[in-house]
Formats: structure tokens, C-alpha cells, sequence
């Protein structure tokens, strides 16, 4: 059996290229030849190998070249390294990204493994960003923000949209229950404690089923939605809460819905960051990474 074919180099540093700079005039330009010729190469590429490396117009890598990635990259710079030479160390790839609380714990950590194998190569720091504040501890290269958007001075993508509707725990609900219009009345509402928060403001809830009633003033109050379910979980009351945060939660039965109805919020979960941000190739993989894993 003849060995496979290596594919050509310039097929490949064409591949890489276009890869970390998402644009065919900016790989032509740091390759010093035309579009066309870059073009070619990655056609030539993807023929060899029987696989689409690319996966939409914006030049966002398909599953297939995020994994073939790495492994371009590792071959292209033992290549380059001289006979003799001194092994040099290859500057690390780090994606530092500022993440609010409960979504890192809930959406993104549960999903992170996916990205540490297809990228085993780049390194990521994370840090907290504080719901509806421009708050986090340092600067940061991609910053999950969590508002109505959209942002000024950053671009941006809406990662992962959710509804709201009320839970409490089984506890409390035999306490002050049974909620007989299945939260959906004034007279349910005025039975209960309710727990508040900016995150998830009752009148979302309110609006949508036609209870005229105030935004409250008197209750428990959390900025963290984890914090607020967890007091929810205790018997604290009810809470108005977004169904894709609180699965944890109701799927171990600490917490249960009160209505069948669900609300779609207006505010949503955006990945942001400054423009040019995109020119390293390890931002542009994370950017991709969790835009197919939430979609």
C-alpha cells in the first residue's frame, strides 16, 4: 500500500493563514500571492483530505478543520525550525475571557472539554463579569455580557437566548401553595413571597399575563442568578428564573415550575469583544467554538 500524500505546503500555510486571519486578501497579503492562489490552495486542500475544512462564508473552521488545525500548525513550525537550532518555545495561545457567574457554571463549564480537545494548544483564563455592569477584575480578550445589547464600541454575537417562568421548591409550594391558576393570576402572586432580582425582574412575568401589578419593592433580592435559586431551593419563596440556567435545579426536583407557560426574555447572553480582536486565531476559535455549541 503506497503512504498517504502529504498535502502541499503551500496548500497548508494557505489553510493555516486563512484560518487565524478569517480573511482571504489578509492571508494573500502575508503570503505574498493573490486571493485567487489562496483560494486554489485551500480547494486543492479539501480535496486531498476528503474533508470541508471551512464552514460558512465568514471563514469559520468546520469540526473537521478545528481538529486538522493543531496538527498544521505543530507541522508547519517543526518545518520551520532549523537544523541544530535550539528547540524554540512557541508562544503560548491564551484567550483570557471575562464570564458572568452563573452561565460559566451552568452553560459553559459542562461544555468546556469540547473546546480543551479541539484546541489543546491555547490556554484559557477565565475570570467573573458582573451581570448588566461593564464590571470584571482585568482586561479582558472576550467578555461574555449578559443585557438587552447591543454594545457600543465592541462587536458582538448573541450566544444563547432563554424564557423565564416560576419556580419555587416543593417544600414551599406545599407551604403556601397550591397555586391554582398556575402563577397566572394576581391572587396566586399575592399568596407568595417572591424573590427578586434585576437579572430576571418580575414584571417580564406580569406583562405577559396580564397581572397588573408593580415591579416589587419587598422581598429577597440576589444579583446572581445561582445565588437566587439556591434561596428558592431553601424555601425562600418564589422566583421568576430562566429556564436554560435553572435546569440543574428542576431536573434534580429542588425546584419545580409553577406554569406550563414560558416567557421569552429580552435579554440574552452576548459574546463580546473590541474589534481586530479576531486577528489572533485562538479568539476567532473560542468565537466559533461556542456559537456552534450553544446554537
Amino acid at each position: 500500500m503506497a503512504p498517504p500524500r502529504i498535502p502541499p505546503i503551500p496548500s497548508l500555510q494557505a489553510f493555516e493563514a486563512l484560518a487565524r486571519l478569517r480573511s482571504v486578501s489578509a492571508a494573500a497579503e502575508e503570503l505574498n500571492v493573490t486571493p485567487s492562489a489562496v483560494s486554489h490552495r485551500i480547494r486543492q486542500l479539501e480535496s486531498q483530505l476528503g474533508l470541508r475544512l471551512f464552514d460558512r462564508g465568514d471563514f469559520a473552521l468546520s469540526p473537521d478543520g478545528s481538529a486538522y488545525l493543531p496538527q498544521v500548525r505543530l507541522g508547519l513550525q517543526a518545518l520551520a525550525q532549523l537544523p541544530g537550532a535550539s528547540v524554540a518555545t512557541a508562544p503560548i495561545a491564551r484567550v483570557r475571557l471575562a464570564v458572568t457567574p452563573t452561565f460559566s457554571r451552568q452553560i459553559l463549564l459542562p461544555r468546556l472539554a469540547g473546546f480543551r480537545l479541539a484546541y489543546p494548544d491555547v490556554e484559557l483564563v477565565l475570570q467573573v463579569a458582573i451581570p448588566l455592569a461593564d464590571v470584571k477584575a482585568e482586561d479582558a480578550d472576550l467578555e461574555v455580557r449578559y443585557g438587552t445589547g447591543p454594545y457600543a464600541g465592541v462587536e458582538q454575537v448573541r450566544v444563547l437566548t432563554d424564557t423565564v417562568c416560576p419556580v419555587c421548591s416543593p417544600a414551599y409550594e406545599a407551604e403556601a401553595g397550591p397555586f391554582v391558576g398556575h402563577f397566572e393570576t394576581a391572587a396566586d402572586v399575592a399568596r407568595a413571597r417572591l424573590i427578586r432580582s434585576p437579572l430576571v425582574p418580575w414584571h417580564l412575568w406580569f406583562q405577559a399575563c396580564g397581572i397588573h401589578l408593580p415591579e416589587p419593592r419587598e422581598g429577597s433580592q440576589f444579583n446572581d442568578v445561582g445565588l437566587m435559586l439556591d434561596a428558592a431551593a431553601a424555601g425562600f419563596g418564589v422566583t421568576l428564573t430562566r429556564l436554560k440556567l435553572a435546569a440543574d435545579w428542576l431536573d434534580s426536583g429542588r425546584l419545580l415550575r409553577l406554569s406550563p407557560r414560558a416567557v421569552p426574555s429580552p435579554m440574552h447572553h452576548f459574546l463580546c469583544w473590541k474589534p481586530g480582536t479576531l486577528q489572533r486565531w485562538e479568539c476567532a476559535a473560542f468565537v466559533d467554538w461556542l456559537s456552534r455549541t450553544l446554537a
